[in-house]
């Protein structure tokens, strides 16, 4: 079995973080470093180590809902390294807190660094209840966009849900700034180009009108990182307000803002069934 495969069913992460830490150097198997993403692993006689701790296969799986509020970064850990999808900005800091650093007149300069310092909220942060399993979000939602995420330690079904090849359709609502023409609706339906990356088809239709903003459903296959805003970056419109609401037939719903819960039996085996995984 190649090692990221045996990684992601140990509940370890997804198959491509999993080709990640093979690149760093992070793993080993009978404490002998890997670099080879293509590495096999001996399941009955190898033991792999990430980070020098012994990687034990996972017995029993969880999945988990969470309604991802605006101002908090999709990572177990804040890093800082732009995985929210974009620059951190002083206002990233801490939202909770809401400093801004720039109008300060009171902060020493030590206590400017020390707020620097501080990390910005992460799921894991809203995850009290589950913070005893190794739970890992499926895919993204970048710092300002909100709405449904799953966290999950099956590996398998994180990676069938996050690769593009699965084309596992994901609902959106989308607020822009203004109106919008068919013309620019068919443009998108059909795909577009933005700084180079290609983004796919997807399925879009205005649901309504708010002042002079234009609200809206978008469905994609993909979800490259910051999909949408690049995509409506294409014709000049700025997304405001960005809300994951379902992936495939699972909706979010019945939980508030920063809200967890289990999924049910039912809804495991439909995603199992969507993603062509045997429960």
């Amino acid at each position: 079995m190649r090692i990221n495969k045996y990684l992601a069913e140990c509940g370890v992460c997804s198959r491509r973080k999993a080709d990640e830490y093979v690149k760093a150097g992070r793993v080993s198997i009978n404490k002998k470093t890997v670099r080879e993403v293509g590495t096999d692993v001996d399941e009955t006689n190898d033991t792999v180590f990430v980070d020098g701790k012994k990687v034990v296969k996972v017995t029993h799986y969880d999945y988990v809902m969470f309604y991802k509020p605006k101002g908090c970064v999709t990572t177990l850990n804040d890093e800082r390294d732009n995985k929210s999808g974009r620059p951190v900005r002083e206002s990233d800091i801490d939202g909770s807190l809401n400093v801004n650093l720039r109008n300060s007149s009171s902060a020493k300069p030590s206590e400017d660094a020390n707020i620097k310092k501080r990390p910005r909220r992460t799921v894991m942060d809203y995850l009290d209840g589950y913070k005893d399993k190794r739970l890992y979000p499926v895919g993204r939602l970048d710092y300002d966009s909100e709405g449904l995420l799953l966290l999950t330690n099956d590996g398998d079904m994180t990676f069938k849900l996050t690769h593009p090849s699965s084309e596992i359709p994901k609902t959106y609502i989308v607020k822009i700034e203004g109106s919008i023409e068919e013309s620019d609706l068919a443009v998108l339906r059909k795909g577009v180009t933005v700084d180079g990356v290609k983004y796919g088809r997807c399925k879009v239709k205005v649901t309504g009108v708010e002042n002079d903003d234009t609200r809206l459903e978008v469905i994609i296959f993909e979800g490259k990182n910051r999909e949408i805003r690049r995509m409506f970056q294409a014709v000049e419109k700025n997304v405001i307000f960005l809300k994951r609401v379902a992936i495939g037939e699972l909706r979010l719903g019945g939980l508030a803002r920063g809200g967890a819960r289990d999924l049910s039996e039912t809804e495991i085996e439909y995603l199992a069934k969507l993603c062509g995984l045997q429960r």
